[in-house]
């Protein structure tokens, strides 16, 4: 081990979005001057704007410009910075990048190119830890790659098999295969994926446990020999093998397994001569007892998406520890000087669509904000790191992930409580994401009793999906949040202009429909109808809103923001709510609820029906046409792969029916909305 010191003043980060703010909100606490790269697609983006420096170095695509190892080590020698933090992603595991800035004499944040080889490689790292004593999942991590090989030995491991990509990491290029019968497909999916995000085809395969809980455990060691661990994260709930909610430390977790674990996390580590942050990454099974049994998948040499977690329970800042390891100090702690305080949770957001399989959106965010003071939360113990502010536009170049909410409390029940109530405070408008689905799972009995494994959503998919159920006083207070924005929505100051339902000497009178979005094309039986009569002479006027046989007095009272408080007989809730178009959107520590709202009094309310076409749900490439122009199809058959925010999207036929044309070819760039192909429905 080397022990050179090797002080800095100048940090450049060489990624982007949340981690690129959050690495240099620490270099900028210890004194350290930060630089940003960017993208012409990030000209404008947060970490550009937080940085005291920044340098383009290349085009929207990541291959041109983020991953271009020249662009990013010209960017450093030209602003004169001695070190480079790679964050997560992108060049943060190339051994190649770290060789380069090794020859230029500026300092990696991160472990040597040897210990990055030795786990970048996952076919590799399991013989290595195979002779470390760390136990390993049974499967195939051989040099043959021949589909016949690959094929027998997922057979005799029996199904179902995990394939993954050997280099891969993130979820990209891995599928679980139920059946022989869709192993060549799985396989050829995979290539492809691993094939676009890290430029190799080679496959593992492992034997794919049906209940497992993905435990991992933060390692650091020094170039001095010292090794610890900070104790272990729980990231089972995943969809896509990619992490939603991560928490610390992990539930059901005895004392000797938390060792056990931990000095097997250290003992691999070290057997690749590890300097830096990592997280060696177990599946845990309980299946056969209380003690459980744990097994090594892989090790992330690089910092994790969900360290915050890890800082919140020790108090730590492992950002600072990476700095001043890459400096050439010792750890700052031994290991009978860490202990865990509390717990803590991390929810990510995500620009997606859950209810559209989490199809990734993008778009201008028209605001992003967090009421904490407002939702009665501690700032001490909500964090949010975010790469994006209020006006800033979500690309379609880059992983969706906008944003990730961290909260600590005295225990997992207190903490959990506190990320539902943090999760309904935070304002999101102007782009889909998934943080109706994270309160939704923060909120499910079984995520709350922690009966947690990988496929905790797939498990819990009606529930998680189920119809929504609406309430009158859903119904009332949808009606009086829509009715306030449209009186709003009027410049004039004149009565006879505004849209609120004014009569000349006489109450105020509107009828309002209201249904779940998803049934606003249906008969007017699927809608419940609201009727509001009152004077509205302020903001906090009193209505009479019939809906059925129940007739409540009712009052909004505009709040900061979007917030609001609905009284309705007396009982005042306190609201995130707006009118997104024709849908009221309303969210408080109970979930989000969303409605179509309509005038039934105004001229124009009639329905329209919805056009069915097969057009390109966002931004992306065409991967694959998967069947031929004139060939006929069944419902729900394959016809397309586009590739959008690094994950594949496979396009299906909406009816039975035939293929008329393609518009596009494989390798195409298409925009969001454009047509795909023709195509005829069956008579």
């Amino acid at each position: 081990m080397t022990s050179d010191i090797h002080k800095f003043d100048t940090l450049l980060v060489a990624n982007r979005g949340e981690i690129a703010c959050r690495v240099m909100r620490t270099a900028r606490t210890m004194g350290l001057r930060t630089v940003a790269v960017y993208s012409d697609a990030d000209a404008s983006a947060r970490h550009v704007r937080q940085a005291d420096e920044a340098v383009r170095i290349g085009p929207a695509a990541a291959r041109e410009s983020y991953l271009k190892i020249d662009a990013v080590v010209s960017a450093a020698q030209r602003t004169g910075a001695g070190a480079i933090h790679p964050g997560y992603g992108f060049l943060s595991e190339n051994g190649a990048f770290v060789e380069a800035l090794d020859q230029a004499g500026i300092v990696f944040v991160g472990p040597p190119a040897s210990a990055i080889a030795a786990m970048g490689d996952k076919s590799a790292a399991k013989a290595r830890m195979a002779n470390a004593g760390v136990p390993l999942v049974p499967g195939y991590h051989g040099d043959d790659q021949d589909d016949a090989r690959l094929k027998a030995e997922a057979d005799t491991i029996s199904y179902p098999v995990l394939l993954k990509a050997s280099r891969g990491g993130g979820g990209k290029g891995m599928r679980v295969v139920e059946s022989g019968e869709n192993f060549q497909a799985a396989l050829d999916g995979c290539r492809r994926e691993s094939q676009a995000a890290f430029g190799d085809t080679r496959m593992l395969i492992e034997k794919y446990l049906t209940q497992p809980r993905h435990v991992e455990v933060q390692v650091f060691c020094d170039s001095h020999g010292n090794g610890v661990y900070l104790f272990e994260r729980d990231c089972s709930v995943q969809r896509r093998h990619q992490k939603v909610l991560e928490e610390a430390p992990a539930p059901g977790m005895t004392a000797p397994l938390r060792r056990e674990m931990g000095e097997a996390a250290v003992r691999a580590a070290k057997e690749i001569g590890y300097v830096g942050a990592g997280t060696v990454e177990f599946l845990l099974d309980f299946s056969q007892g209380q003690d459980g049994s744990f097994y090594f998948m892989e090790m992330n040499t690089r910092l994790q998406v969900e360290h915050p977690v890890t800082e919140m329970i020790t108090g730590q800042d492992l950002v600072e520890w990476q700095l001043r390891v890459a400096m050439g100090e010792t750890l700052p702690v031994a290991q009978d000087e860490l202990t865990i305080t509390g717990h803590s949770f991390e929810a990510r957001l995500y620009a997606e669509d859950p209810e559209l399989d989490f199809l990734p959106a993008t778009g201008t965010l028209t605001r992003f904000a967090m009421d904490l003071e407002g939702a009665g939360l501690n700032p001490k113990r909500v964090r949010l790191d975010s790469g994006v502010e209020t006006g800033d536009a979500v690309s379609m170049h880059y992983d969706p992930m906008l944003a990730k909410l961290i909260v600590h409390g005295d225990d997992r029940a207190q903490a959990l409580a506190t990320l539902n109530r943090a999760l309904a405070a935070l304002d999101v408008q102007g782009v889909v994401t998934n943080r109706a689905f994270l309160q939704r799972l923060a909120t499910h009995p079984g995520f709350r009793d922690a009966e947690l494994d990988t496929r905790f959503i797939e498990r819990h998919d009606a529930t998680l999906f189920a119809p929504r159920l609406y309430s009158i006083e859903d119904y009332a207070s949808a009606a009086l949040v829509g009715l306030n924005q449209l009186a709003h929505e009027c410049e004039s100051d004149s009565p006879w202009d505004r849209h609120d339902g004014f009569r000349l000497n006489a109450p105020h009178t509107i009828r309002i429909a209201l249904c779940d979005p998803a049934y606003a094309q249906d008969e007017d039986d699927s809608e419940a109808v609201v009727v509001v009569e009152g004077a509205r002479e302020r903001d906090d006027a009193l209505w009479t809103l019939t809906i059925g046989d129940a007739t409540l007095t009712a009052s909004l009272q505009p709040l900061a923001g979007d917030a609001v408080a609905v009284t309705l007989d007396g009982h005042r809730r306190r609201l995130q709510a707006r009118r997104d178009g024709n849908v009221v959107v309303m969210v408080d520590p109970r979930g989000e609820t969303r409605l179509f709202w309509r005038r039934i009094d105004a001229i124009d309310h009639g329905h329209h029906e919805a056009e069915s076409t097969l057009t390109a749900p966002m931004h992306g490439t065409v991967v694959a046409l998967l069947v031929e122009p004139g060939a006929h199809v069944e419902k729900g058959i394959p016809l397309m792969v586009m590739e959008a925010m690094k994950m594949e999207h496979t396009m299906s036929a909406p009816a039975d029916g035939h293929v008329e044309s393609f518009h596009f070819q494989a390798g195409d760039t298409v925009g969001q909305g454009d047509v795909l192909l023709e195509f005829a429905i069956k008579e």
